[in-house]
């Protein structure tokens, strides 16, 4: 990787985690670029504008996301072990992120805001709900999930018990809400076996 690469790499890093801060919308290249002790010129070399460094943010957050959820669970055998690491590496996800899931703060903040960063973020989402679907599936078909289960819903379904634990351990402070939502993840593999 080249020294570009790599300070390119290190403003995205910063630069995510200031978004579960600010916003999206509250990143400026020259913002950044004080806080890094960069040249605004040399950062907006690498972004062009705004909306590019929202959407690059974005892709970044995705790409570790990737490596440090999905990938490892896929790792797992099929059926209802790979369900189970897929939602104990996202839980571990939430847990290792200092300043909130960006992904749930853009959700809030680019909900009702058309562009590119939105559009990125969409795909990122359906991407991830199809991941889980899958995953589900093959549960189906190695016949440790019911035959007629909704896949797709099971996805929803997990999602929203991901959600929920973000919102009740970053807002509520809720001292119960990881064994809440483990029994929730339960209730829903248990209602999904053959």
């Amino acid at each position: 990787m080249g020294k570009g690469e790599q300070t390119r790499e290190a403003v995205l890093e910063f630069a995510s985690a200031r978004a579960c801060t600010v916003g999206l919308e509250g990143l400026s290249i020259g913002e950044l670029a004080r806080e890094l002790g960069m040249s605004k010129s040399g950062l907006f070399a690498h972004f062009q504008s705004k909306a590019a460094l929202q959407v690059q943010v974005l892709g970044h957050a995705s790409d570790r996301f990737v490596e440090e959820v999905i990938r490892p669970a896929l790792r797992a055998p099929r059926g209802e072990a790979r369900v189970r690491a897929l939602f104990e590496m996202w839980v571990a996800w939430f847990h290792r992120q200092q300043h909130g899931c960006i992904f749930v703060a853009a959700i809030t903040e680019l909900d009702d805001r058309p562009g590119e960063a939105r559009d990125a973020l969409a795909s990122q989402q359906r991407d991830w709900l199809d991941v889980i679907e899958t995953v589900a599936r093959t549960a189906v078909t190695s016949g440790e999930f019911r035959a007629d289960l909704d896949t797709r819903q099971f996805a929803l379904d997990m999602y929203s018990i991901a959600l929920m634990l973000h919102l009740t351990v970053r807002l509520l402070a809720l001292p119960d809400a990881m064994p809440r939502a483990n029994a929730a993840f339960e209730n829903l593999l248990k209602g999904a076996r053959a």
